[in-house]
């Protein structure tokens, strides 16, 4: 079969009519499966004529024993709805996709081998692609143009050369399309440059850039190195994501409308990442490295034409206008109309929410239930445990040795930690070590997943645990917190957990009880837990609660969006109506999270905070995001 799109020396063909494709990227697993047709509508609105997703493997094989194409899994009819819509679609299977998504979409259960190693032609790892491939195209290719869908275009790998130069093992993923069915236009995308193309581009496949300024630079340097083919901006970053930590990203419209004037006044394709960025929902979003762990944000709003709840922005409205002159295009207000849109969708008004109740995380089944024993602290993929918290538990011996008037016992040392570890010692919270970005001072000085070992220190707690100083033997836990495995560049595939030990004063400690909690999928037993449990009382120390469970609720009228205002909180993760909507931190940037139309119900609707760091204060509805930084 011939492929839709035929590449030429002036450009593309879509049956045999000069084409630009003009897309953008939305992903099916940032966005509620129940908004899928209203974001493509929106894509619609924008002028796009494409749509392009990438697959996120971990999102579809939670477990090697476990393969979904159900609800936020259901690549299908994505491609089915997308379709519906009049929109092609571009399709980016990876399996490496990067994203700002936990471990570059990688199953965190590939790393249990130690032995493997990702994106090359090691046979263990192929094996393992192969396997998911088998599964997974079938899905793509029966929805493919010469199959009556209106998929156009498959992306081999992605942006290899930023990370390796095995093609052979580019040959072995373009060569598995081919054999696995897919007809259509094969290609690959790499930075805007010589050395990144060199490494990512293989034969048989379209190559094209990735890039967010210096159009016209890049389109000179593309018709050297791509010479004689259509060319084309597989990413056009048109805004940024945000780490926790630092500051909130944004870019103005009218430069961003710029650069993308110079691509389509050039006759350059293109593909707006993001067009609609989405919902880092649960704790899938990852992390990068420079120097320092960098975790991403549960916004992945990155700051898009289209905002995280459909809001069109100023940014949609001057790219529209650009690409008006490319393509014919009613009114806004009409175009909206004809799609059923609304330019600023119906949210809640903004409201206090009610805390109902809070208890002692501690005090709980889940911290005195007992677990399998390990010889030393097993990683997370040892324990099959892909995000959450890991609970390490033994008994220890300590000692008091008051030093110039002054207690002191021995501190503890964590060896390898990834990435933070809250202690607690005969159920005194003893303080929390490793990456912590929201540290105060200059960026280098920040803690960070390198400052190893991590130590906590116990003489604060002398009076407490031994008044009348000699040793006794004391209760030991660590809860070990995964802030995203790194997404990009040369630490991609890092495991998680306590890796090197725990050292006390002369050796390491041994025999660790291990009890894994996946906390996306713990809402309904952490409701229970915080039913049964006693209330704690107005007052005390914050750290007597540590962790807490906070339990709220809001009233509505029906379905809608709305943001939950969580800045009087700490560092935890929250639940509305028991499902996981994301990470908070009042270190920032992020200080609401959103909660989409679907998970709102008609009366009461119940939100769960599981806060590590302090008891929040207050909750409440926005109708917009807030970004910035609490003093906590």
């Amino acid at each position: 079969m011939t492929a839709l799109l035929q590449p030429t020396p002036d450009g593309f063909l879509r049956n045999g009519e000069t084409h630009l494709v003009i897309s953008g990227a939305l992903h099916y697993f940032r966005v509620h499966p129940e908004q899928w047709r209203d974001r493509l509508r929106r894509l619609v609105a924008m002028g796009c004529n494409t749509v392009e997703t990438y697959v996120a493997w971990n999102v579809h094989q939670p477990s090697p024993e476990v393969t979904t194409f159900e609800g936020f899994a259901d690549l299908g009819r994505f491609l089915d709805i997308a379709a519906e819509e009049g929109l092609d679609s571009i399709v980016r299977p990876g399996p490496y996709i990067c994203a700002e998504w936990e471990n570059g979409g990688f199953p965190g259960w590939l790393l249990r081998d130690r032995n493997l190693r990702l994106r090359n032609r090691n046979p263990a790892y192929l094996a393992q692609v192969d396997a998911w491939f088998d599964q997974l195209i079938p899905v793509i290719a029966q929805r493919q143009s010469s199959r009556g869908g209106t998929v156009v275009m498959v992306q081999v790998e992605n942006e290899y050369g930023s990370f390796g130069d095995d093609k052979a093992y580019l040959a072995h993923l373009r060569d598995g399309l081919i054999a696995r069915g897919i007809e259509e236009l094969l290609v690959t995308s790499d930075g805007p440059a010589r050395m990144w193309l060199t490494g990512g581009t293989v034969e048989g496949a379209l190559g094209t850039v990735n890039f967010g300024s210096r159009a016209l630079e890049v389109l000179e340097m593309a018709g050297q190195e791509l010479p004689a083919q259509p060319q084309m901006c597989m990413e056009f970053w048109n805004g940024w994501f945000d780490h926790w930590g630092e500051e909130h990203h944004e870019r103005t419209g009218g430069d961003a409308a710029g650069e993308l004037a110079d691509m389509l006044d050039n006759g350059m394709s293109v593909n707006f990442y993001m067009a609609h960025g989405g919902t880092n929902f649960g704790l899938r979003a990852g992390a990068n490295h420079d120097g320092r762990l960098q975790p991403t944000t549960t916004s992945y709003d990155y700051d898009a034409p289209i905002a995280e709840n459909g809001e069109l922005t100023e940014k949609f409205r001057a790219f529209r206008e650009v690409i008006a002159r490319h393509r014919e295009l009613p009114p806004l207000e009409e175009h909206l109309e004809r799609l059923g849109l609304e330019a600023r969708p119906t949210r809640l008004p903004a409201a206090e929410v009610v805390i109902d109740k809070a208890v002692a995380l501690r005090r709980t089944e889940r911290f005195t239930r007992p677990a399998p024993v390990h010889p030393v602290p097993p990683a997370f993929e040892d324990v099959g445990l892909e995000r959450g918290l890991l609970r390490l538990s033994r008994d220890i011996e300590i000692a008091r040795s008051d030093h110039e008037g002054q207690p002191a016992i021995s501190p503890l040392k964590l060896y390898d930690l990834h990435d933070r570890a809250w202690v607690y010692v005969d159920g005194l919270y003893a303080g929390a070590t490793g990456v912590d970005p929201g540290q105060a001072g200059r960026p280098e000085d920040r803690r960070t997943d390198d400052t190893d070992p991590a130590t906590i220190e116990l003489s604060h707690l002398a009076e407490a645990l031994l008044p009348e100083g000699g040793h006794r033997t004391v209760r030991l836990e660590i809860l070990v917190e995964n802030l995203g495995r790194v997404n990009f560049g040369p630490r991609l595939g890092e495991r998680k957990g306590l890796l090197g030990g725990v050292w006390q004063t002369i050796r390491f400690l041994n025999d660790w009880e291990a009890d894994a909690w996946p906390l996306e999928e713990m809402g309904e037993e952490l409701a229970a837990l915080l039913e049964a449990a006693p209330a704690l009382p107005e007052g005390g120390t914050a750290d007597e609660a540590l962790p807490v469970l906070v339990s709220a609720s809001f009233e509505a009228d029906g379905p809608a969006d709305t943001f939950l205002d969580v800045s009087g909180a700490g560092h935890g993760v929250a639940f509305v109506g028991g499902f996981c909507v994301g990470r908070y931190w009042n270190v920032g940037p992020q200080q609401t999270l959103y909660v989409p139309a679907p998970l709102v119900r008609a009366g009461r609707n119940q939100v769960l905070l599981l806060d590590l760091e302090k008891r929040p204060t207050r909750l409440a509805l926005a109708e917009e995001h807030a970004f910035g930084r609490t003093d906590g």
